[in-house]
């Protein structure tokens, strides 16, 4: 009798030893989820003789990823965070339990680095003739197995996940690239002896929404511009794209600045369905009358600053934003006569509302004293960009930051 008892622990845990090698060796060989949960279903089914089996797992949510000899009402009826979460070690379900559960005999919470990870509910055991279940009998087997099939599962799903992290961030560097394309080259901006223009441009994810422009309309007149889509990220990225392409379309020397307001504005709504909205300043200038011509669609005030006189000049909100309503009621366009040299730096709010040591945004007032000075455009924005250290890793920055300038002559 002794030596039968000690043959059949022999076989029981060779058969223990063989289904954990196989398994070891499915997970060696990259199979499948769905082929390693088949094997898994195969063991306790077949060779343990139980009847049901479901299992709960948690990825971005948690779901059912086995239902084995039950319907899948059972398993939908069951919600984790109510019924299975408290428990933090194997249990019996008792007689009196609640309800969903009283198909199932033993909840075994599965955990990994500390935090569940999943639940398998194991149910309708077929019980010996005499004596103790062969589930019972071989629970830490199966607790075993559990872990082990589940942990593979969970490593899979990250990575796929870190490949799918990792084609996105390639997809970004490739949409940022492109998008930098559409941010004019400072070497490529005018600059001669009657304008220099410059800008900064600094997004604050890899794409962003902000977008400055400078465009030489015919020998004597040049239009500037600096926009900001309402949000971050790819959506206000498209959008900006899209705004891009339909400004440089549609600004020639020709276009009343209104006309053209308008115009982009249907074109945005359009494309925006109302869903996003862009802040813009636009500005044409005659290099011969020195006028210099703008529209501030609900975007953050242009700063003037006359280097003679040394006067600072705001050009303030003259109609709301574009793509806010189908129809702007009032475009009311600004002019202001440059009559000695000047210098003008638009901005969008990632640079004004940028807080400071103290948690107060800088403001436009700390805009405007880098630029009262007699040093020219470039150097008063990159004094500003040096001293707010944006490119340094700058903490507190939390939007895209972007400049252009301009100095008259």
């Amino acid at each position: 009798m002794a030596e039968k008892e000690s043959k059949t622990r022999l076989q029981v845990s060779k058969f223990k030893l063989n289904s954990l090698l196989a398994i070891t060796q499915a997970i060696n060989e990259n199979l499948s989820v769905e082929e390693l949960l088949k094997r898994y279903e195969k063991i306790l089914r077949e060779d343990l003789n139980i009847g049901t089996i479901l299992i709960y797992k948690f990825g971005i949510e948690w779901e059912c990823i086995l239902t084995s000899g039950c319907s899948r009402q059972i398993s939908e009826k069951i919600d984790v965070e109510q019924d299975l979460l408290h428990y933090d070690e194997i249990t019996f379900v008792p007689a009196d339990g609640i309800q969903k559960l009283k198909a199932f005999d033993i909840i075994i919470p599965v955990h990994n680095n500390n935090a569940p990870l999943a639940f398998v509910l194991i149910g309708d055991i077929e019980e010996e003739g005499e004596g103790v279940s062969p589930t019972i009998k071989h629970l830490t087997f199966i607790q075993t197995l559990s872990n082990i099939i589940l942990v593979a599962i969970e490593n899979i799903r990250l990575f796929k996940e870190s490949l799918r992290q990792e084609a996105i961030k390639k997809e970004l560097e490739l949409a940022s690239r492109m998008q930098n394309m559409l941010i004019p080259d400072n070497h490529t901006l005018p600059r001669n002896e009657r304008v220099y223009v410059t800008g900064f441009y600094h997004p604050h994810y890899d794409v962003g929404g902000d977008y400055y422009d400078c465009l030489p309309l015919n020998q004597n007149d040049l239009g500037f511009c600096i926009a900001d889509v309402s949000g971050k990220g790819i959506s206000a990225a498209l959008l900006m794209s899209n705004f891009q392409a339909n400004l440089r379309a549609l600004f020639t020397s020709e276009i009343p600045l209104k006309t053209l307001v308008e115009r982009l504005n249907e074109r945005v709504i359009s494309s925006a369905a109302g869903e996003k909205f862009i802040t813009l300043f636009i500005a044409k200038y005659n290099c011969n009358s020195k006028i210099l011509e703008y529209i501030n669609a609900a975007h953050n005030p242009p700063v003037i600053y006359e280097t003679g006189s040394k006067k600072i000049h705001l050009l303030n909100t003259s109609c709301v934003g574009i793509g806010m309503i189908d129809h702007i009621p009032v475009i009311n366009e600004g002019s202001f006569s440059i009559n000695e040299r000047s210098k003008i730096i638009c901005y969008t709010d990632g640079l004004s509302e940028l807080p400071d040591e103290n948690g107060n945004e800088i403001g436009t007032d700390t805009i405007a004293k880098y630029l009262a000075n007699q040093e020219g455009i470039e150097q008063n924005i990159n004094q500003l960009i040096r001293k707010q250290n944006i490119m340094a890793g700058n903490d507190r920055l939390f939007d895209d930051v972007s400049i252009i300038g301009v100095e008259f002559f």
